[in-house]
């Protein structure tokens, strides 16, 4: 009689890389819907060419490794990497900037280091930065929100690279006001300005909302624990909130901060990731204020308006050595 035999470790079945994987695509769900409010079609679009792109990366590596193809292609890892990415990028960015990202994502990213597990970055972070070095032009050119494109202009705007009008496009809330606080204006300033106001009313908070809405969900179903989203939040807060107490002039309030850019979506489904972050409940919590305390510094100092796929690098290199120091010691047993 044969016995079918299998090594160690084994995951358990409602524990499944697919089950995980699903849920973080369900969670993901609110935050595409507000998007395609905000930005229309071109959403959609950008979402299967990431999907795509993604899939077929997948396969043909799993091919060349001599891997199942079938069984890792749809444990949806490579898919949660390919929305995470066109999430992240201008919803109106050429077909090829998507394409290009996703491919180094899943390429570079994830089957060079021997595939998913072995991975010590962010996949999808790591192609957002790729992205955003190669071609930061595209990478910084966003559609105005809650000015939705038809499917037509949508298609002619990623795949023709028509241009849009000046006054469909432009810079994000944290860029703009970055590049104005170095050029000398105050906060004050800038809150009175019409560019600002409308910035900060065009629709973008719903976003926040639907991530951190996708974020319960996530702990509600036990997929995350609290430990790295709350330290990444707490640790873009305090240091926020240290540096408004003490010039409210030229450093926003940690509320802006933490409603602005991709902070919610970092900390929830980005930051959380199994593999790149820290293991140890100890080591989370230094992982993830880590994280904050590095978006912060990144936003207000560094070259780039938000910080956030850098912080979340710089934090995967750290992540083996928070690992070392906060494993927990075995106890000693009685003589």
């Amino acid at each position: 009689m044969h016995f079918s035999t299998s090594c160690s470790p084994f995951t358990p079945a409602n524990n499944s890389t697919n089950r995980v994987m699903r849920h973080v695509l369900m969670a993901l769900l609110p935050a595409v819907a507000i998007m395609f409010w905000l930005f229309g079609y071109s959403v959609l679009i950008q979402l299967t060419l990431a999907c795509g792109s993604a899939l077929f990366a997948e396969a043909v590596c799993l091919w060349l490794r001599k891997r199942p193809v079938k069984a890792h292609l749809f444990d949806l890892s490579a898919s949660i990497t390919a929305v995470l990415l066109a999430l992240a990028i201008p919803s109106i960015a050429p077909w090829w900037v998507i394409v290009s990202g996703t491919l180094f994502a899943i390429i570079i990213g994830k089957h060079v280091y021997g595939g998913l597990g072995y991975n010590p970055f962010n996949p999808a972070m790591l192609g957002y930065v790729f992205l955003l070095i190669s071609f930061p032009l595209q990478m910084t050119s966003w559609q105005t929100p809650a000015i939705s494109l038809p499917l037509v202009d949508a298609f002619n705007s990623i795949f023709a690279e028509q241009k849009m009008m000046d006054g469909l496009t432009g810079a994000t809330l944290l860029d703009s006001v970055k590049t104005q606080l170095s050029q000398g204006f105050s906060l004050a300033e800038l809150n009175s300005s019409p560019q600002i106001l409308h910035a900060t009313s065009d629709g973008l908070q719903y976003l926040t909302l639907a991530y951190l809405l996708g974020g319960f969900w996530l702990l509600y179903q036990k997929i995350i624990s609290w430990h790295i989203p709350v330290t990444v939040l707490a640790g873009l807060s305090m240091p926020a909130t240290i540096a408004n107490l003490a010039d409210a002039t030229q450093y926003s309030s940690a509320l802006f901060h933490l409603a602005s850019g991709a902070t919610v979506c970092a900390a929830f489904f980005i930051a959380t990731d199994p593999v790149s972050a820290a293991v140890s409940n100890k080591g989370r919590l230094i992982y993830g204020a880590m994280i904050g305390c590095l978006i912060y510094i990144i936003r207000t100092w560094g070259a780039y308006p938000d910080g956030v796929a850098f912080a979340i690098l710089l934090a995967n290199l750290a992540a083996p050595s928070i690992d070392y120091y906060t494993r927990p010691k075995a106890a000693k047993k009685p003589i």
